[in-house]
């Protein structure tokens, strides 16, 4: 009897994941194998087994790498201060070559011929996927249902499912293209495909509250960390992933950290979502003013260059790339000062900046002080000045040499 070959299905257990099971084994010769990489998704594994097999898989794998997540790709990526297009905190970017490297896993562990996403033909996911598994295991064949098959919308799919006897836990209304993990939550779809709609947070946020719903009184908290990576909230040792679900959920009551963003796809078009990452936004602005104390001026300088860059290549799925890993290392070096404690007021929506300490500061009070101090003579500024302003001098005298007005030298 000759054994039927195998396809590893990143699966989710949403409507798209759901829909591709079925479809997998009506176009394709495989055994369906379902593969859930938890990266503190949360309730959404709660039934997943069950429903996998009534979609017609023949097992599911669930593999938490929520730690893996937090200390292997949300911190460097923290560290970097990547933002992309100066807004995404690359929520669903950073946890894609994660997926992707544990679906190679299982795809090697079972002997499986191909990997299969749900990402569609006009999304980022593919790209971040298949680079991945690209860089990984080169021998995989890769199949993307979005790109092939007669699907063309998430109503199609709906339909096509119930075509298929097979029971959803969503309806037409409320199916928002979601991506969760502990990082932040994502909606895409529906009225949010129109900009110059205001969206409903109260029907659409599930992290955070409303700023109209946040408490009226605000509250402090107190971030440490060290050389880049939080160690404590408020005086309490904890590890990445306890730091990051302790600071959704304050984050989340005060209404922090969500944003109504037009981005740049990888793919060409401009997309519009609504993402949510309370306590992302927290950590990412706490690093941030530690940065502003510990980092020299040209350090801090270069270092924005390398954000922007590091940025682009996780929203493109370049992870596993010999220049991210060295930007990593840049980025790494650049963290054996900042260490240190930062303490903010939220309210509201608000992140308000009420202390921060380093024994790596290089803000020297005697110096900044408007009180003269030993380490600072006024007089030096003379100096300075003339030789600053020097190449000014210079193209100054030139043009009184060549009788040029202000005026002409402005046309």
């Amino acid at each position: 009897m000759t054994m039927k070959k195998k396809v590893i299905l990143a699966y989710s257990g949403g409507l798209d994941t759901t829909t591709i099971i079925p479809w997998l084994k009506e176009n394709y010769d495989y055994e369906v194998i379902a593969v859930c990489i938890d990266v503190g998704q949360g309730q959404e594994i709660d039934g997943l087994e069950e429903r996998a097999l009534m979609s017609g898989a023949s097992k599911l794998y669930i593999d938490d790498v929520t730690d893996i997540f937090v200390n292997d790709y949300v911190i460097p990526t923290l560290k970097a201060g990547a933002v992309y297009e100066n807004k995404y905190l690359l929520g669903t970017a950073i946890a894609r070559p994660l997926i992707a490297e544990r679906l190679v896993h299982y795809a090697l562990k079972e002997d499986a011929e191909a990997i299969c996403h749900g990402a569609t033909g006009k999304g980022n996911d593919q790209v971040r996927f298949e680079l991945t598994i690209t860089a990984l295991a080169p021998h995989l064949k890769i199949i993307a249902p979005w790109r092939i098959w007669d699907i063309k919308s998430r109503e199609d799919a709906i339909q096509y499912c119930i075509m298929h006897d097979i029971k959803l836990n969503m309806n037409k209304d409320t199916s928002y293209s979601r991506d969760k993990n502990l990082w932040h939550l994502s909606h895409e779809g529906l009225e949010l495909e129109n900009p110059a709609i205001e969206p409903n947070q109260k029907k659409i946020l599930q992290m955070c509250n409303t700023i109209e719903d946040a408490p009226d009184e605000s509250e402090y908290v107190s971030i440490e960390f060290e050389e880049g990576t939080p160690i404590s909230i408020n005086g309490m040792k904890m590890d990445g992933t306890s730091i990051l679900r302790t600071l959704n959920s304050l984050g989340g009551k005060h209404g922090i950290g969500v944003i109504d963003l037009i981005e740049n796809r990888v793919v060409g078009m401009k997309s519009r979502g609504i993402y949510e990452t309370p306590g992302g936004t927290i950590l990412y602005k706490a690093h941030q003013e530690l940065e502003h104390l510990c980092l020299d001026k040209e350090t801090y300088s270069f270092k924005q260059i390398v954000a922007t860059k590091f940025s682009e290549m996780v929203y493109n799925g370049q992870w596993f790339t010999p220049l991210r890993e060295a930007l990593s290392a840049f980025v790494n070096e650049t963290q054996k000062v900042i260490t240190g404690s930062v303490r903010f007021k939220l309210y509201k929506g608000n992140i308000v900046l009420a202390g921060i300490e380093s024994p790596f500061s290089l803000y020297n009070e005697e110096i900044s002080s408007f009180d003269t101090g030993e380490l600072y003579n006024h007089k030096d500024a003379e100096g300075f000045i003339k030789l600053f302003g020097l190449p000014l001098k210079v193209r100054a005298l030139m043009k009184e040499k060549n009788n040029m007005a202000y005026e002409d030298v402005k046309e």
